[in-house]
């Protein structure tokens, strides 16, 4: 319940608050922050819970296979995190925390993207579709990061967010260099 009203509020571009959280909810914040955690595991929690359907439905979308599946597939998450307004909102409001807890061990957020590319570079690996000679973890962890620095350009370099860029730096990492986006993403 606390963490459905929190995702309401983070989405309607809102701050989560927790004072505010807790008396909507008609408890204390001890109660709150017993239930959820801190504002930051809340925000994790939220943030995910709305990052994991957006790349689970990018995957879905992809017709492809190998390289260019996960290329795709994150170029796809990457345009829909660029269009999110929430998500600009959160950005914009507290880049410094956002950047935390999206791009550190600081939440769950990097630890469970990290996790599902590792799923889907495995698909990929398995059925023979794609070879590397790095591990799907190690791989999953450098599409993370080049993901994250095409979604946060504009707070890390002050340049535009990319997400063709990004699909085609995964691609070439994968070993397809003449991959092109797709037209979602440009």
């Amino acid at each position: 319940m606390a963490v459905q009203a929190a995702r309401q509020a983070f989405i309607a571009g809102e701050r989560v608050d927790m004072q505010k959280l807790a008396a909507d909810l008609g408890v204390d914040r001890t109660t709150l922050f017993r239930w959820v955690g801190n504002r930051d595991k809340l925000l994790a929690t939220v943030l995910w819970s709305l990052g994991a359907p957006t790349f689970r439905n990018a995957i879905e979308q992809t017709e492809s296979t190998g390289p260019a599946r996960v290329a795709d597939a994150t170029g796809k998450f990457v345009q829909d995190l660029i269009d999110a307004p929430y998500f600009r909102v959160f950005l914009q409001r507290e880049p410094e925390r956002a950047l935390r807890l999206l791009t550190t061990k600081a939440s769950i957020v990097q630890h469970e993207m990290v996790s599902a590319t590792e799923r889907l570079l495995q698909q990929e690996l398995d059925r023979g579709h794609l070879s590397h000679s790095l591990s799907a973890h190690d791989l999953a962890y450098l599409i993370a990061r080049v993901a994250e620095s095409f979604i946060y350009a504009d707070l890390i370099t002050g340049e535009r967010p990319d997400a063709s860029k990004a699909a085609i730096a995964i691609a070439a990492l994968l070993g397809d260099q003449q991959y092109k986006p797709k037209r979602s993403q440009q």
